[in-house]
């Protein structure tokens, strides 16, 4: 039994992960748990001020806890950055696209929108790498499922939006897109386009089981990218990206830190071995308190 979220990308993950299983595992019967999370429900604040992103996990987890689902499936960037002893993140799958996406009826770039325009986003690390780049530009903040924020932005409601790109091509949707805002200036969430596996850490079977969908050169990158922004007790309050790629089996880690109206902005890169991931994101996180990441972080309180 798969727990996932009832939103029409979720369920597509989950069913994305059924099929995967089902096709490994022949004689294995897959179902899905559709459930609605508290981070669904409550949509007319900013995550940063109600909770963060474990307010889309807490219960699945709970599922998984009370044994009425095996396994949770999820985007890899809604998942916080210390998960309870308890649970397991069994593998990390191939990955989809990990940037973001530049949505507008109205203009083809960023670039192309005059001063005062309105961009829509529910993600600080998005509001201030657009103040940082486009000072010029108005950031309104954008919650709901994908459906419900492209609906706003036909509506008017704002002049374009940001949204992750593994969302839009996942659902078909990839004609949304007007322009891929680039890691080299815009730098996306740890985690984003990848899926996780959740599952009780007790069930050794079943992770093992889980490693035939696991993917070696995702899994290095999302946990240099996810150690950096733990290392910096990065959170839905902390603006900061980090992004990493695989080049002749060594992940190039790119990360950020910076202050939500974008003044200040500290960001590095650095490269190591896959097999050695997590140092790799610690490195790059102490790079960055180095040149004052700290005061960016103790100024966030």
């Amino acid at each position: 039994m798969i727990a996932t979220r009832e939103s029409r990308l979720a369920l597509w993950q989950a069913e994305h992960v059924k099929g995967r299983l089902e096709a490994v595992y022949p004689g294995c019967r897959v179902e899905l748990l559709g459930m609605t999370t508290r981070g669904d429900q409550i949509l007319d604040r900013p995550l940063a001020n109600v909770g963060g992103k474990g307010l889309f996990v807490k219960e699945l987890e709970a599922a998984l806890l009370e044994g009425r689902a095996d396994i949770a499936v999820h985007s890899m960037k809604d998942v916080p950055m210390v998960m309870g002893e308890e649970f397991s993140l069994a593998c990390v799958t191939a990955r989809e696209m990990p940037f973001d996406a530049f949505v507008s009826t109205r203009y083809a770039s960023l670039d192309d929108m005059p001063p005062g325009a309105v961009v829509g986003t529910s993600s600080l690390r998005r509001e201030s790498q657009i103040h940082a780049l486009y000072p010029f530009l108005a950031v309104a903040s954008l919650r709901g499922n994908l459906d419900t924020r492209l609906r706003k932005l036909d509506e008017g409601q704002f002049d374009a939006i940001i949204l992750a790109a593994a969302g839009l091509r996942r659902l078909g949707m990839e004609s949304r897109i007007r322009a891929i805002l680039p890691a080299e200036v815009f730098l996306p969430a740890a985690g984003q386009g990848a899926l996780g596996i959740e599952c009780l850490a007790s069930r050794a079977d079943l992770i093992a089981c889980l490693q035939a969908l696991a993917d070696a050169s995702a899994g290095a990158c999302v946990t240099a990218e996810r150690t950096f922004s733990r290392t910096l007790a990065g959170s839905c309050e902390t603006p900061l990206g980090a992004f990493g790629e695989m080049r002749a089996g060594h992940v190039c880690l790119r990360g950020f830190v910076a202050l939500p109206d974008g003044s200040r902005v500290v960001r590095g890169q650095r490269e190591g071995v896959a097999s050695d991931a997590e140092s790799l994101g610690r490195a790059l996180a102490d790079d960055l308190l180095a040149q004052g990441a700290g005061e960016i972080l103790a100024e966030l309180g």
